[in-house]
């Protein structure tokens, strides 16, 4: 999977334009927030995002960080769903832990040849267990958590 097919699936859930009340990232269009959109160059209004900036912003941010084309291709789209919706570090602690190295939320060495080395589906079984977990126990969960647990039952699904 390269990072234009992994969007078509993360901008079912991401979608277009929002500013939902309770969304703790505020403005957001196609999944990027107006506070990262500037941070990476982009002054227009949010409404007005060109989908290009947008996939150079999940390339920079997520893809390369979480060095995607390095992983298995079946971890691919579940480890860049999870960073986008909760953060690189914590996606990548989720890997680790899943495959038995050091959890220190940086992708090295040693999180990609383990994940190389583990069947894909178990890592993903795992991941997917973690990363449900922690997200009933956060505050958000009881406005947000029906959509964060289908995104997640759409990558044990696909």
């Amino acid at each position: 999977m390269k990072l234009e097919q992994a969007l078509v699936e993360l901008l079912k859930h991401e979608g277009g334009y929002s500013k939902h009340p309770l969304d703790p990232g505020g403005e957001t269009m196609y999944g990027i927030t107006a506070r990262v959109a500037r941070a990476n160059g982009y002054t227009g209004a949010m409404k007005e995002m060109p989908m290009v900036v947008a996939r150079d912003i999940y390339r920079k941010l997520y893809w390369d960080k979480i060095r995607a084309e390095e992983i298995p291709v079946g971890l691919r789209y579940a480890l860049l769903d999870a960073s986008v919706n909760s953060g690189v570090s914590q996606a990548i602690r989720w890997l680790q832990r899943a495959v038995g190295a050091q959890e220190d939320g940086l992708m090295g060495i040693e999180t990609i040849s383990r994940a190389r080395a583990i069947e894909p589906d178990l890592i993903l079984r795992r991941m997917l267990g973690y990363r449900l977990d922690m997200m009933t126990s956060i505050n958000g969960w009881s406005s947000f958590g029906k959509g964060w647990a289908r995104r997640i039952a759409k990558i044990l699904t696909m």
